[in-house]
């Protein structure tokens, strides 16, 4: 006879399922169809439910992508402590980089750019994304600041140019059939290396001769 403990227990892990089912659903779904033309019933008969189960998970479709922001949170949390776990730090943060972008699907990029187009209209996601946008900002910064090689590395710097580059490889992903994400990810290598040794303001001071 089971416990009360263990039918507890099922029911969270069978609930916690579900609920992973229902945004694997929505994830399908707005690649599709895009946020604003995909339904609620689209998701529900997606997901293989009926629309009053679904509401029991998510109410509304902002929730959904409230979900969708949370996981990639807690994925990108995990991915980082397990690389940790396993090597250095500086094998971790190349690790990040290599997981990260070079297993980057064209859906999952197409997704990220409904997500963040969602979060210039919807206060809620919008601040859901600048915090995790600030979690991702710290660690790099801390990361730089243990790893780098000379005095002159401006952690704070680098990841300014960072930023829009790393935003830039899920841009051409989602829109260009045969982005070269293996070169992307060698770019946005090099460009930490140069910081992490100093060289920010050489890559600067060239940067406007390479548009002439």
């Amino acid at each position: 006879m089971a416990s009360p403990v263990g039918t507890l227990l099922d029911a969270r892990a069978g609930q916690a399922a579900r609920r992973e089912q229902i945004l694997d659903a929505a994830c399908a779904c707005f690649v599709r169809n895009g946020f604003h033309r995909t339904t609620m019933q689209d998701l529900a008969r997606e997901a293989g439910m009926t629309a009053g189960n679904f509401y029991h998970y998510f109410r509304s479709k902002e929730a959904l992508v409230m979900g969708l922001v949370q996981r990639e949170r807690e994925g990108g949390a995990l991915l980082v402590t397990q690389l940790q776990r396993e090597g250095d730090r500086r094998s971790a943060l190349f690790g990040v980089l290599e997981q990260y972008f070079g297993a980057l699907t064209r859906d999952e990029a197409v997704l990220r750019l409904e997500i963040w187009s969602e979060g210039t209209r919807n206060p809620a996601i919008a601040d859901l994304t600048e915090a995790s946008e600030t979690e991702t900002r710290t660690w790099f910064e801390d990361t730089f600041a243990a790893l780098a090689t000379s005095p002159a590395c401006d952690p704070a710097a680098l990841y300014a140019l960072l930023a829009p580059q790393m935003t830039g490889v899920v841009a051409s992903r989602a829109i260009l059939p045969d982005f070269d994400m293996a070169g992307a990810v060698a770019q946005i290598r090099a460009l930490i290396e140069a910081g992490l040794d100093g060289r920010l303001p050489a890559i600067l001071e060239a940067a406007p001769e390479s548009h002439r």
